[in-house]
């Protein structure tokens, strides 16, 4: 993981421990999780998404006037 051992991860973590104090410590991983979590869903393409919706709301309205002309 990025070239870290695991000598290196918990010194890391100790000082994190020492910087931060232990029941701050899950606060700021929280965060860091959610920060990441929303980075990854930011990276993905919205415009399919909204492409696709869009695409499935046309043809909802198409079958809505075929319906409509069909009735007499």
């Amino acid at each position: 993981m990025f070239g870290l051992g695991t000598q290196e991860l918990l010194l890391i973590l100790l000082m994190g421990g020492f910087l931060f104090g232990a029941k701050k410590l899950p606060e700021l991983g929280k965060g860091l999780g959610q920060a990441i979590r929303g980075f990854k869903k930011s990276m993905t393409d919205p415009d399919e998404k909204e492409l696709s919706r869009q695409k499935d709301d046309g043809e909802t309205l198409n079958e809505k006037k075929e319906i409509g002309e069909a009735r007499p």
